[in-house]
């Protein structure tokens, strides 16, 4: 169940970079942003209070609720939406990848967890394949003012998303259903962003163009009720800094599509990136202890792997 939740968050957030760029236009990002979330945590609560799976958050922990919502269904997608303005969103989506050293850096400054060293290795490889699949499209980024914004700003929702990674690693070991925390997160995150976009003037329109509204429920449904819930039981099963490495297979799915999808041509440099981020998922993911069990002849050891 762990590996298909994963494929799963790694095939629907693989593809959700397109969807975020049908959505820039017309419509300011940040009601795009509070429809998203607003949509996704009503059908989320709909369908657990439908089934009885709604649960009640005890007041002591709503704070951590609302801090999930901050870091994981606003502030960052506030970043990224605004990073996309100047900022190509196949960078964006490489600077993303980046969530695997933050995890490993939060881990280790708020816990002192220090991480096991294929973990290292497997980010290390894995970002090197991602620099090879857009050495092309980052040489040919001029670095000016606009786009040092908007990848600060993409570092800054990177950031934000590896620091909610942590806060709901903290509500599920205090017992916290991911759905439930996940709908109340969406709802609070949503009024978060309508709020102070209200202060700010922002005005809330609304585009009813197909492709409008086919990006806006793709990401509300599979992208958010469905890729979140996966995602965040994998940090819960395997712990942030590997369930992050899964950023960094995201670059990859959107390039693949953008074989199909838009002509992309596939060069050996590219070919060499492949075979690096999937080295790179290899060397995090490798049973290694099962291996140490079966040299040891220890077959209790492999069980615990």
């Amino acid at each position: 169940m762990t590996a298909f939740l994963y494929a799963l968050t790694v095939l629907i957030w693989g593809t959700t970079w397109i969807a975020i760029k049908h959505q820039l236009g017309a419509v300011a990002f940040e009601a795009s942003i509070a429809y998203r979330f607003a949509l996704a945590g009503a059908v989320l609560a709909a369908g657990l209070a439908l089934t009885g799976r709604l649960k009640t958050i005890p007041w002591r922990h709503q704070p951590f609720v609302l801090l999930q919502a901050l870091c994981l269904f606003s502030c960052n997608f506030a970043c990224f939406y605004l990073a996309t303005r100047s900022v190509p969103s196949g960078i964006v989506s490489v600077v993303f990848s980046a969530a695997t050293i933050f995890n490993v850096a939060n881990a280790y400054l708020f816990h002192r967890r220090r991480p096991a060293p294929r973990v290292l290795a497997g980010a290390v490889i894995g970002l090197l394949g991602i620099a090879c699949l857009f050495r092309d499209t980052l040489i040919g980024t001029a670095l000016d003012r606009d786009t040092a914004i908007g990848l600060g700003l993409a570092l800054l929702g990177t950031w934000f998303f590896s620091a909610g990674n942590l806060v709901s690693a903290r509500n599920q070991r205090h017992g916290l259903p991911v759905a439930t925390v996940n709908a109340y997160g969406m709802l609070y995150g949503a009024a978060l962003v309508a709020g102070v976009a209200s202060l700010r003037g922002v005005p809330f329109g609304f585009d009813p163009s197909p492709a409008y509204v086919g990006a806006l429920l793709y990401l509300a449904i599979p992208g958010s009720v469905i890729g979140f819930t996966a995602y965040l039981t994998v940090v819960h099963r395997i712990g942030p800094e590997k369930a992050a490495y899964m950023t960094v297979l995201f670059p990859v799915v959107a390039l693949t599509i953008s074989v199909f999808a838009e002509g992309y041509r596939v060069t050996p440099l590219a070919s060499l990136g492949f075979a690096l981020v999937l080295a790179g998922n290899v060397v995090v993911f490798a049973p290694l202890q099962a291996l140490r069990a079966h040299r040891k002849g220890r077959p209790e050891a492999a069980c615990d792997a």
